[in-house]
């Protein structure tokens, strides 16, 4: 009895190899293909394949941009070139995608997005908030960048390597900034949205054993 588990909207393969490495039935899915190449990568619209069987659903970065609370702005105040008319559309699509993962036919489920706004809110079917927030230096990693988890049937994550966070104002904490003082170009885009090797062990060690004894007992 092996889970079986699908990581949407994740071109890198981080978490599905993370997954992989322990010996899970792990695959990911995205609009862009593996940039590892990798066999165990769909490449097409996650949500096509929500049905196929699976036992952990993990949605790495879904597009988040009209949803979370640094964009509201915008709703507003559209960019050059854009209307206020189409920062509401993406709005919608954005949280029928997070609508559509969150409410699958699937057990177990973990969304990851950063911190909504009401509108957002609003327009998400079962809508409710987060259950846990983390950062990559709970995991290893000299990096702030806080990331919160909707979490369906799945204990919180347990931090695995703490590390002791910088000074505001001092160079290592600009460089622990690293994410957020990145420019917004192309590509920084596909850059910033990359999850980090330590959050995605802590992932497959935690939710995958919690998924296997689950199935076991289930049996």
């Amino acid at each position: 009895m092996i889970p079986r588990i699908l990581v949407a909207c994740e071109f890198s393969g981080t978490i599905r190899d993370a997954f992989l490495a322990r010996g899970y039935d792990a695959w990911s899915c995205d609009l862009l293909p593996d940039e590892k190449r990798s066999n165990r990568h769909i490449t097409g619209d996650a949500r096509d394949y929500l049905d196929d069987g699976w036992d952990l659903l993990i949605v790495a970065h879904p597009p988040c941009t009209r949803l979370c609370n640094s964009g509201m702005r915008w709703l507003t105040t559209p960019p050059p070139g854009r209307t206020i008319a189409d920062m509401w559309a993406e709005l919608d699509e954005g949280a029928a995608l997070f609508s559509d993962f969150w409410n699958a036919p699937i057990e177990r489920i973990a969304v990851e997005n950063p911190i909504m706004h009401r509108h957002a809110k609003q327009r998400i079917i079962n809508y409710r908030e987060f259950s846990q927030s983390v950062q990559p230096w709970q995991f290893g990693h000299p990096e702030f960048k806080r990331t919160c988890l909707w979490l369906k049937n799945l204990p919180a994550l347990v931090d695995t390597d703490r590390l002791v966070p910088p000074a505001r104002g001092t160079d290592e904490h600009k460089r622990w900034s690293r994410v957020h003082r990145m420019p917004g170009n192309a590509k920084q885009a596909k850059e910033r949205p990359r999850f980090f090797p330590g959050i995605a062990a802590a992932m497959a060690d935690q939710w995958g054993t919690a998924a296997l004894q689950e199935m076991r007992i289930a049996a």
